[in-house]
């Protein structure tokens, strides 16, 4: 199985989720907001939709749009 090429990582004990697209980490997101600017900046487009798309982005340790720390 291949990997989605957006990883959303697990919250940190701080806060916050480490967000990396094709093997480049790309910051911290605190919430929705920050992934979807980190993903545009990145040069992704439609950065909005595709963090919903499990074939695009992958939400590892803890549900998706929660970044609460760990």
């Amino acid at each position: 199985m291949v990997s989605a090429p957006i990883v959303v990582h697990r919250p940190s004990p701080s806060g916050g989720r480490r967000v990396t697209a094709y093997g480049h980490i790309l910051g911290l997101a605190h919430d929705d907001h920050d992934l979807i600017e980190f993903l545009r900046r990145a040069g992704l487009p439609d950065a909005d939709t595709v963090i919903d798309d499990p074939q695009m982005a992958e939400w590892r340790g803890g549900r998706a749009h929660h970044y609460e720390a760990a």
